[in-house]
């Protein structure tokens, strides 16, 4: 059967390949789910089976923005405790966090969801740790609500077994025994993971940090991922506090610790890394380690900044994340790439620290190698999986900034005109095409207000 291909062209296309090929006039040939061709000028005249050609003229093509960390859970807890550092702002909201049930969590995923495929994210990530007893399929619930967006999506199924009796901040009654965790990960996986190229759904493992979870829960958290062959994540080195933490319970800092858990390798990658040493980045990158850096949360939350432009240096692979919208209200991953880059400049390498390329690549290639998908996804190159972002770049916000990578990192967020997901377009100026948004806003907004009722009773 003849492929059906799209064509899209008179665009400038930032391919974020290995060597960061770039066109200020070109095309893209979709055939079916995949890239077919990419080049310079007008596609071919004489190609068959088109049945759709787009004009690119005024945009700007990349690749689908990879969203490496996240918690879709915390929409319907934005604008809480705004002014706490992590610690306390954990004890604050894990009360109302542990009374979460199975429809506030699709309603939340639904939010997080939409708001970020609406500005140009086509592989997302959930980190959900947080199931209380009785509160129904949370992990089938964030699913169905990434399938029924059309978004590639990784669920890594979190856990935690540390509740504040045994010295950590979770309630009690929001932890699973580490049996439970386990047993439910692994049908998780069972039940869920796709390995094949184009998946649409794949399970990480991933027991939520080291003050909620037990040396075993990570130890055998790691011999399960591996014994079923998917990727591990958890926070890591996120505050000063946690630092203490891990020097205090373990005698050894965090990564370290998580050396010594199984938890440092290939197929492993963690958020935030804000408080890194020498030794810990080479630690990262003799093990190819990943990094989820979260510019937004980490400001909102006064954890630091990121030693990122030595992250890369050193050869760790490095990806953007949103974080949970309860300390990135924003919940958007484009404006992740501005902010990146700025936050930066304000370390120790200043102006030297990040450009707007660098930036792009955090924010596609980059986050698709950290989810173990980088041969198949994060760049505009034949052969791999068709997800593209058409950036309208022509409009006031843009119009006097000549080169639209920079335009695009450096200046307002831009409209997203199209974009596709395996050649299925998901988004059409600014609006979701797989999805009503009127109707996720007032759901999340019910289930919030239902959510916030239910903890003031408590």
């Amino acid at each position: 059967m003849a492929a059906s291909r799209i064509v899209i062209e008179n665009c400038a296309i930032a391919t974020v390949d290995a060597q960061d090929t770039e066109y200020a006039h070109g095309h893209v040939v979709v055939a079916d789910d995949r890239i077919e061709s990419v080049g310079a000028g007008p596609a071919p005249e004489d190609l068959q089976d088109v049945v759709r050609r787009i004009d690119g003229t005024g945009h700007l093509l990349t690749p689908g923005l990879v969203n490496t960390h996240h918690h879709f859970y915390q929409w319907i807890t934005r604008g809480l405790a705004t002014d706490h550092n992590l610690f306390n702002w954990l004890v604050a909201l894990y009360p109302t966090w542990a009374r979460i049930d199975e429809p506030m969590v699709r309603a939340a995923a639904e939010g997080s969801l939409a708001m970020m495929a609406r500005g140009g994210v086509t592989t997302a990530m959930d980190h959900h740790y947080v199931f209380p007893q009785g509160s129904g399929d949370l992990s089938g619930a964030i699913i169905g609500a990434a399938r029924d967006m059309g978004v590639r999506f990784t669920l890594a199924r979190g856990s935690m077994d540390r509740g504040v009796t045994d010295g950590g901040l979770p309630p009690d009654f929001a932890v699973e025994s580490l049996d439970r965790a386990l047993a439910a990960t692994a049908d998780t996986v069972d039940k869920h993971h796709d390995s094949s190229f184009d998946a649409m759904t794949q399970i990480a493992v991933a027991p939520c940090s080291p003050f909620s979870v037990s040396t075993e829960l990570m130890k055998q958290g790691a011999e399960l991922a591996r014994s079923k062959g998917v990727r591990l994540h958890t926070h890591g080195s996120e505050t000063v506090e946690e630092e203490k933490f891990c020097h205090e319970l373990f005698g050894m800092g965090p990564t370290e610790y998580f050396e010594s858990t199984g938890w440092l390798g290939d197929d492993v990658w963690m958020a935030h890394c804000v408080h890194m040493n020498d030794a810990d980045i080479a630690a990262f990158a003799r093990t190819g380690t990943g990094v989820a850096h979260c510019p937004s949360s980490n400001a909102r939350l006064a954890a630091g900044i990121a030693r990122v432009p030595d992250m890369l240096a050193a050869g760790v692979p490095v990806g953007l994340g949103v974080d949970g919208t309860a300390s990135n209200e924003s919940g958007e991953l484009h404006t992740e790439l501005r902010n990146a880059l700025l936050i930066n400049r304000l370390g120790a390498h200043r102006e030297a620290a990040l450009n707007a390329r660098q930036a792009l690549r955090l924010g596609t290639h980059g986050g698709a190698r950290v989810l173990g998908r980088g041969d198949q996804t994060g760049s505009v190159e034949a052969d791999k999986l068709a997800d593209v972002v058409l950036w309208k770049m022509d409009g006031l916000a843009h119009s006097t900034i000549a080169d639209p990578v920079t335009a695009l990192v450096f200046g307002a967020a831009a409209p997203v005109t199209a974009s596709f997901v395996g050649g299925r377009q998901i988004v059409e100026h600014d609006r979701l095409l797989t999805a009503d948004e009127d109707r996720i806003a007032r759901s999340a907004r019910d289930e919030a207000q239902r959510l916030a009722r239910i903890a003031a009773g408590a």
